[in-house]
């Protein structure tokens, strides 16, 4: 059982939510390369770092959670709050990649990676990795493959 802590640190335990923040990390490259193919504003770097960022955030809410449990009874833990403000606040990165010029708007499809990347790190952070290898492969077959079917591509 994992059971880290931030009153005792266990370093067993932070070594396998280290091992998460490199999964999300791994998984996020793939998909940050294939926008620096398409010549996007947000590729490689980005991808990589929105994972690793919420994977980070999501094993810190999960300490959290289990300090507060073990701790004062009073403290009600969220979980599900930790992966809100991860969603909100990528969703404020996504929306600063989407322009409109000439009334054509661009930048949908890598602010849609961004946040669909963020939420790979999240499943990372809490360590279901085939769910995030999964979610993954999905995301690169969906802006990969399926840009064949579009009238306008991003």
């Amino acid at each position: 059982m994992l059971t880290p802590s931030i009153a005792t640190p266990n370093f067993d335990a932070e070594a396998l939510l280290l091992l998460r923040l490199v999964v999300a990390a791994a998984l996020a490259a793939p998909l940050g390369w294939e926008r620096e193919q398409a010549g996007k504003s947000a590729g490689l770097r980005t991808h990589m770092l929105v994972a690793l960022a919420a994977a980070l955030y999501t094993a810190l809410g999960a300490i959290a959670v289990i300090d507060a449990r073990s701790g004062d009874q009073a403290i009600r833990p969220d979980p599900i709050r930790v992966i809100q403000a991860i969603a909100i606040g990528v969703g404020f990165l996504g929306g600063g990649i989407i322009t409109k010029a000439e009334g054509r708007v661009s930048g949908l499809t890598t602010a849609g990676s961004i946040w669909s990347t963020a939420a790979i790190g999240i499943a990372a952070g809490l360590g279901h990795f085939l769910l995030a290898a999964g979610a993954t492969v999905l995301q690169l077959i969906i802006v990969h493959v399926f840009v064949r079917f579009e009238r306008h591509p991003d």
